[in-house]
């Protein structure tokens, strides 16, 4: 048995909570408060990135990790980007150099 992708799974849940209550769901919450309040989380979350990243172990980094991702996922769900546009965009960056394809973004 093939397990589904998670990413595919959690995108197809916040497309779900867009339309739910926001007294019923923490998303729905979060894109009726709006970009902002998500901007907010988003931060918050990468600065609990970098310090668990100076902690000992990976435990709680990886902790932390997850819920930047999830953050930004709602973001991105909240302007209506999909996994399908973030992968494309990571494919599309596939094979090239990070200097490359930084230079290739100044024109």
């Amino acid at each position: 048995m093939k397990k589904n992708n998670i990413f595919h799974e959690l995108f197809s849940i916040l497309e779900q909570r867009k339309t739910a209550s926001p007294e019923s769901s923490y998303v729905a919450r979060l894109f009726a408060e709006g970009t902002g309040k998500i901007n907010e989380k988003i931060a918050e979350e990468a600065g609990e990135v970098c310090e668990a990243a100076d902690e000992t172990g990976t435990e709680h980094l990886v902790y932390e990790i997850c819920d930047l991702l999830f953050h930004t996922f709602v973001l991105a769900a909240h302007k209506n980007i999909t996994l399908q546009d973030i992968e494309n965009e990571l494919s599309r960056r596939y094979g090239k150099s990070g200097l490359e394809e930084k230079a290739s973004r100044k024109k």
